[in-house]
């Protein structure tokens, strides 16, 4: 498995921006996938920061807001089987999103539960292009840190 990630990682990082649109993307929807290693790959490889942060981050929204459609089909069955999040991740998330409506999005950055939030903001018929906004700017500031602290050494 590590051999196949460790392939799948050196493609990606052939293809340069599409690979880290690719790699992104999968990282953000529910896929276990770390972008994180492909944005490092190309950092050193000399490409610009700031082209990468934004597709980045267009790319791990765009990641985000699959699990969100795919959260508007309010099947808690579908969601459990095919991605893989427990219901009671969904319905603690839910009470999360009563309390904080589709600020939550700001978090789906998080390992483990973003995919949960990003799902749950779909179920719950939050917002949609608010939902979009907190969710980017989550992600965004993420990569914005990890390439600062990548190019500051």
């Amino acid at each position: 498995m590590q051999e196949l990630i460790h392939t799948l990682i050196d493609m990606l990082t052939s293809w340069g921006y599409p690979g880290m649109f690719v790699a992104a993307f999968l990282a953000g929807s529910v896929v276990p996938f770390s972008s994180e290693a492909v944005l490092l790959v190309l950092l050193m490889l000399g490409l610009d920061p700031l082209r990468l942060l934004l597709v980045a981050t267009v790319g791990n929204t765009a990641g985000s807001m699959f699990n969100y459609w795919i959260g508007t089909f309010g099947r808690i069955e579908w969601i459990e089987h095919y991605l893989h999040v427990r219901p009671e991740r969904v319905a603690q998330m839910s009470r999360w999103m009563e309390h904080y409506g589709a600020w939550i999005g700001l978090v789906c950055f998080l390992p483990f539960v973003g995919s949960a939030v990003s799902v749950t903001l779909g179920f719950m018929r939050a917002n949609p292009w608010f939902s979009t906004c907190t969710i980017c700017l989550g992600k965004g500031v993420r990569y914005a840190f990890i390439i600062l602290a990548v190019t500051q050494l």
